[in-house]
C-alpha cells in the first residue's frame, strides 16, 4: 500500500512538473517573443522600433516574474491603472506556476533518490513504468485542449480562460489607446503561446513514453538472445 501511494504521488508530481515546465516556456524563454516581433510584423503595425517593443515586453515580464519587482512599467508605452492591476494578477499566477514547478520537481527528486537507495519502490503498471502513464496523461491534456478550442473557437476559449483564472474581473479587456502594451501582444501572440505550451508538453511526455518503450524493447530483445543461448 505504501509503495502504491508513493507511486501515485510520483505520477501526479511528474504530470504537474511537465505541465508547469511547458507553461514556463513562453514565460521564461523570452527569445520566443523576440522572434515574434519580426514574424508578426509588430514594428510595422505599431510604428515602434524593435528596441522599444523589446524594452516594454522585458519590463512587463520582469514585473510578472521577479518577486522583487513591485512596480509595474512598460518601457515607453502608456498603461492604465486597470491594465497594471491585470498584470499584478498575472504575477500571482506566474509565481504559482513557478512554485508548483519547483515543489513538484523537489518531490520527484526526493522520490527518485529514495528509490535509488531502496527506501521505496515506484511501481510499474501493465508492464510499463510509472512515468509512461504520466506521459500518457500529459499528452492527453493538450489534445483535449485542442479539441475544446476547435469546437468553441479561440476567442470563446480565450474568454473562458480569463473567466476561470480571473473570476469576476474585466481588467484583462484592454484599451489599445490606454494600455499600449496590448498592441505588441496581439491575439496571434497568445495563440502562439498556447501552441508552444502544447508542443512543449507533448514533446516532454513523448520523450518519457519513448524511453519506456525503448527500454522495454531492449529488455525483450536481450531476453530473446539469452533464451537462444
Amino acid at each position: 500500500m505504501k509503495n502504491k501511494l508513493f507511486t501515485a504521488l510520483y505520477c501526479i508530481c511528474l504530470v504537474l512538473f511537465m505541465l508547469t515546465f511547458a507553461i514556463g516556456l513562453p514565460i521564461y524563454c523570452r527569445f520566443l517573443y523576440y522572434i515574434q516581433i519580426k514574424t508578426l510584423g509588430l514594428e510595422q503595425a505599431t510604428g515602434w522600433s524593435y528596441g522599444m517593443i523589446k524594452q516594454a515586453y522585458d519590463e512587463v515580464l520582469n514585473f510578472c516574474t521577479l518577486p522583487w519587482v513591485n512596480e509595474f512599467s512598460a518601457g515607453q508605452l502608456k498603461f492604465s491603472e486597470s491594465g497594471a492591476s491585470h498584470f499584478a494578477d498575472c504575477k500571482v499566477l506566474f509565481n504559482l506556476n513557478l512554485g508548483v514547478l519547483l515543489s513538484s520537481g523537489a518531490v520527484l527528486l526526493a522520490l527518485i533518490i529514495l528509490q535509488r537507495f531502496k527506501k521505496l519502490e515506484i511501481l510499474s503498471f501493465g508492464r510499463h513504468k510509472a512515468y509512461f502513464w504520466s506521459g500518457i496523461i500529459a499528452v492527453a491534456l493538450p489534445v483535449l485542449l485542442i479539441i475544446i478550442i476547435a469546437i468553441a473557437g479561440f476567442d470563446n476559449s480565450f474568454q473562458a480562460f480569463h473567466a476561470i483564472f480571473f473570476p469576476g474581473k474585466d481588467n484583462w479587456v484592454f484599451s489599445a489607446s490606454k494600455d499600449e502594451i496590448i498592441r505588441v501582444m496581439p491575439q496571434q501572440f497568445f495563440m502562439n503561446c498556447a501552441i508552444i505550451i502544447a508542443v512543449g508538453l507533448i514533446a516532454f511526455a513523448s520523450a518519457l513514453i519513448a524511453a519506456d518503450l525503448i527500454i522495454k524493447y531492449k529488455a525483450k530483445g536481450k531476453g530473446g538472445v539469452e533464451e537462444a543461448k
